[in-house]
């Protein structure tokens, strides 16, 4: 059972458009299909000089401490390489573990890119530190000794509130709480030195979680990326130019994708409304306190406005040109922006991403005359040895965890623990009482139909005593063993913590405390094509 690979329909939640592009089914809004390898052929141009590109690489990856194999990659990157990209949220401590699914994705199909093609692909990390909910990024869930899930959170801060992006923000005091807070439910060992490391009052929040993650895939040289400041943004500037210039233009392109979606029965993950951008603007800000992001927005008279202040069109190409830092792509308009300064090959997504790329297909062809091949990270769960055994033993298998309340899965293992005499002797009972109350029903209807309506009735009824009495019998066994219902208790909060996948409810660092370096080993090895659903890990 360990190491099994399970359709991703048995997960909980998922979208219809999710599951059917998984399946290949949803070529209408995608540029490849995510199964197979021709994603590999295709090319990969990118708009900026790559030395600039480079430059602005190895400065932010020798600032975060990379190794040379990072470094070696950047310098694939200068000489013709391509990217394979992903990216998350610069969250506290580096946030879920499915953070470690989308770097592990990238790296191994990197490697496999370059093993088919000859063409170096490199894996690279692109820091979502733009945004600005810092409601978002200010926490981590960690389990305790005993399975119990408690979120750290930075519970003071002075710029909580202040709509800055948060990338750019000081951790400060009270991140040393939060640090001995997760050293009280890890462990003091070395996953734990590094957060300390990493995460220190004066770093930020985009700082530390770079740090975090180079040295987490120093070996596998991922390439980590910050695109927030003047020299990334001056890169970008041409696609943030064209969504001031055309910007009625792409707002029609993707109200009208918007209702081809839904004509065809898929969701929108982002509602376009009319008047609103792609853009966001850096505007306001005190001396010495965060700027705050705001949401550009088009009146009806051609011109914008970003909170109470009006821009006209010249204002804004102003302040791109001088300060293109301030203005920011919002989350259809990004990977467009990401891939106007990488030489994208494919970029790693999660459902949520997955869903964008539906969406702002229309935004790539228009803005860069081509489409980004997207492809779905690694799924997984982990499990111990000894959970593995449990599952082995109790016959359980990992849908029935995802689908079933604990009380019933409890009382089905308890059925299958019962002695084999009293499941013989159950199953006797029930074939045998089928079969006779089919014919009886089926005579009594020949004799009269409101006879055999109530012949019916009487039948379910005696089939649903026959399944009382296989309850009690579980019931009892389930008294009789009593570490059943510890077992199965355990295997939901290591499997299904909270009723949540693993993978979004556990933070990464947890299972690095756990694991180390093995871990990451073993998320690479596994994020190959071979498995296009979930897998189920033994680590």
């Amino acid at each position: 059972m360990a190491g099994a690979c399970y359709p991703l329909a048995v997960l909980p939640g998922l979208s219809r458009l999710f599951a059917e592009f998984v399946e290949g089914r949803a070529g209408a809004f995608y540029p490849a299909s995510p199964v197979g390898r021709g994603w590999m052929h295709q090319d990969a141009p990118v708009s900026v000089p790559r030395p600039e590109l480079a430059a602005l690489l190895s400065a932010q990856n020798d600032a975060c401490h990379a190794g040379s194999p990072a470094m070696a990659n950047i310098e694939k990157l200068r000489h013709g390489a391509r990217a394979v990209v992903t990216g998350q949220q610069v969250a506290l401590f580096g946030g879920p573990l499915y953070t470690l699914h989308k770097a592990a994705t990238a790296v191994r199909l990197a490697q496999d890119a370059t093993a088919a093609t000859g063409i170096p692909h490199v894996p690279v990390f692109w820091l979502a530190t733009e945004d600005h909910d810092f409601a978002e990024i200010d926490h981590v869930v960690l389990p305790a000794q005993d399975g119990t899930l408690h979120t750290v959170r930075l519970t003071e801060h002075p710029d909580r509130a202040s709509g800055a992006p948060v990338g750019a923000l000081r951790l400060g005091a009270s991140i040393d709480a939060a640090l001995n807070e997760a050293a009280a439910l890890l462990g003091h060992g070395a996953e734990i030195e590094l957060l300390r490391r990493c995460y220190r009052p004066e770093a930020t929040f985009a700082g530390a979680f770079a740090q975090w993650l180079a040295a987490t895939f120093r070996e596998q040289g991922l390439v980590v990326m910050d695109a927030a400041g003047r020299a990334a943004h001056a890169l970008g500037a041409p696609v943030l130019r064209r969504a001031i210039t055309e910007a009625a233009e792409l707002e029609t392109l993707l109200l009208e994708r918007g209702q081809l979606l839904e004509q065809q029965g898929y969701h929108q993950q982002v509602l376009v409304k009319p008047g609103a951008s792609l853009l966001f603007l850096l505007a306001g800000g005190a001396e010495n306190a965060p700027h705050t992001r705001l949401p550009l927005k088009r009146t009806g008279n051609g011109s914008w406005t970003a909170g109470s202040t009006s821009y006209s069109t010249e204002e804004l190409l102003e302040i791109l040109g001088t300060e293109p830092e301030r203005l920011s792509p919002n989350a259809l308009l990004r990977p467009v922006f990401q891939d106007a300064i990488l030489p994208t090959a494919a970029y790693i997504g999660g459902p949520a991403e997955i869903a964008y790329f539906a969406q702002n297909g229309v935004l790539h062809e228009r803005l860069l005359g081509r489409s980004t091949v997207v492809l779905p990270r690694l799924s997984a769960t982990l499990i111990s040895a000894r959970q593995a055994e449990v599952l082995e033993h109790d016959g359980i298998d990992l849908p029935e965890l995802f689908r079933m309340p604990k009380d019933e899965l409890t009382q089905r293992v308890g059925a299958r623990a019962m002695p084999l005499e009293a499941k013989q002797r159950l199953h006797a009972v029930g074939s045998s009482m089928s079969v006779e109350l089919d014919a009886l029903t089926a005579w009594m209807t020949g004799l009269d139909e409101a006879l055999g309506r109530s012949a019916a009735v009487a039948a379910s009824k005696m089939r649903y005593q026959l399944n009382r009495l296989r309850r009690l019998a579980a019931q009892r066994e389930l008294e009789r063993d009593g570490s059943i219902r510890r077992r199965v208790s355990a295997l939901y909060a290591a499997v299904y913590p909270g009723g949540h996948l693993q993978e979004r409810a556990v933070g990464a660092s947890a299972e690095l405390a756990r694991h180390g370096s093995a871990l990451v080993s073993l998320l690479v090895d596994s994020a190959g094509g071979d498995c296009p659903g979930h897998k189920l890990l033994t680590i």
